[in-house]
């Protein structure tokens, strides 16, 4: 054998010797039990109920920092209160003609099952519409017609009217007091007179001018009117209009005015006295809610201090601390029920007796509102 062949053959029976060691020390593996059955899957998780759409249509732009404005804060409120529960739309700048009934319409056919006409003029259309759409819900601001599925929502301005009148009728000096009014219905007359009743409470000599401008936003419109009222003698102004153009019409002229739905105490700080406030929110959210919670029904509500609707705020440091005062005892007394600003005698501008002494009016007697009281010049309108 050559050395070759000898070196082959010892590293085979070597490496033969080196397999018979490692078999002999391996450890006898146990066979892999079988696969235990997969447990039985759990029910898929129920689907997400879908979110409540609601709808709001506005008179105004969203910017108009006055009437359109506070409605959107209400609906962001809406927004804040449910998150994910709801979904919220807006159609701004719709006239109060038959753009309103497509726009209302349009917004029910979407599938919006709440729908806030936020107008006065949209009263007609949100009628017609609402028994078109029996399962949706409608809701309309200030007006009196109700349906099934429509119902009213309203708030005491006048309250705010009031105590504003009081400021005005502490800080004139020419004890005559301007208005810019925008339509003669009802709610707009409340306002007029409880601004100079309010006036004339801490004032008798004060006397309001009325101008009439026939709509509710139109800037142009609403300084012009003011102006004519300043030149006719008034140095404090308010309006039932949706813009701050009084306000800084007034200012221009060094005269004072008030913010009107919204806080317009930064358009012109000079000439602000204070803003009337209307807070949508808290109707919004409960309306909302009702819809949520199937206990929604056709009713009429008309909200006010005592329900957080409403508030005179940012009265300007010029104010008299003892009206300040006497305007902070009015707001206690709306709190608890006690006061109203048209509580008897209520006495027109022609001498006659609208109420007794000592009487509390009713919802209905304010609804019906179409005088002026004692102080207030001029005619109401009629429109014939």
């Amino acid at each position: 054998m050559n050395p070759m062949s000898r070196r082959t053959l010892m590293g085979v029976t070597a490496a033969a010797a080196v397999a018979a060691m490692v078999g002999c020390g391996k450890k006898e593996e146990p066979a892999p039990q079988a696969a235990a059955p997969a447990p039985a899957s759990a029910p898929a998780p129920a689907p997400a109920p879908e979110p409540l759409k609601a709808a709001w249509v506005y008179l105004g732009p969203v910017g108009d920092g006055g009437w359109t404005f506070a409605h959107d804060q209400g609906r962001k409120a809406v927004e804040a209160e449910f998150g994910d529960k709801v979904k919220t739309t807006f159609v701004e700048k719709v006239p109060e003609s038959a753009d309103a009934e497509r726009v209302i319409r349009d917004l029910a056919a979407q599938g919006n099952k709440i729908i806030f006409t936020t107008s006065f003029g949209y009263m007609e259309p949100t009628l017609k519409v609402a028994a078109e759409f029996p399962d949706v819900k409608f809701e309309h601001a200030t007006g009196y017609k109700m349906a099934p599925n429509m119902r009213v929502y309203d708030t005491r301005f006048y309250q705010d009217a009031y105590l504003s009148g009081m400021i005005a009728g502490a800080m004139t000096k020419s004890n005559t007091l301007g208005f810019v009014g925008s339509f003669p219905i009802p709610e707009v007359l409340r306002n007029i007179n409880a601004f100079t009743l309010g006036a004339q409470s801490v004032n008798p000599k004060v006397k309001t001018k009325v101008v009439w401008i026939s709509t509710w936003f139109d800037p142009p419109k609403e300084a012009e009117a003011a102006q004519s009222l300043i030149n006719a003698g008034a140095d404090v102004l308010i309006q039932n209009t949706d813009s701050s153009a009084v306000l800084q019409t007034a200012d221009k002229n060094g005269k004072f005015a008030f913010g009107w739905d919204s806080d317009m105490s930064e358009v012109a700080p000079k000439a602000h006295l204070a803003s009337n406030m209307v807070y949508w929110g808290p109707y919004y959210k409960k309306a909302v809610k009702d819809v949520m919670d199937g206990t929604w029904k056709s009713e009429r509500s008309v909200w006010g201090y005592k329900e957080g609707a409403n508030g005179v705020i940012k009265i300007n440091d010029a104010v008299p601390e003892e009206i300040k005062k006497k305007v902070a005892e009015v707001k206690e007394g709306y709190k608890a029920g006690t006061m109203d600003p048209f509580k008897g005698p209520i006495v027109d501008n022609t001498g006659k007796e609208r109420l007794p002494k000592d009487e509390m009016p009713t919802q209905e007697w304010k609804d019906k509102v179409d005088f002026y009281v004692k102080g207030v010049e001029g005619k109401v309108p009629t429109g014939k």
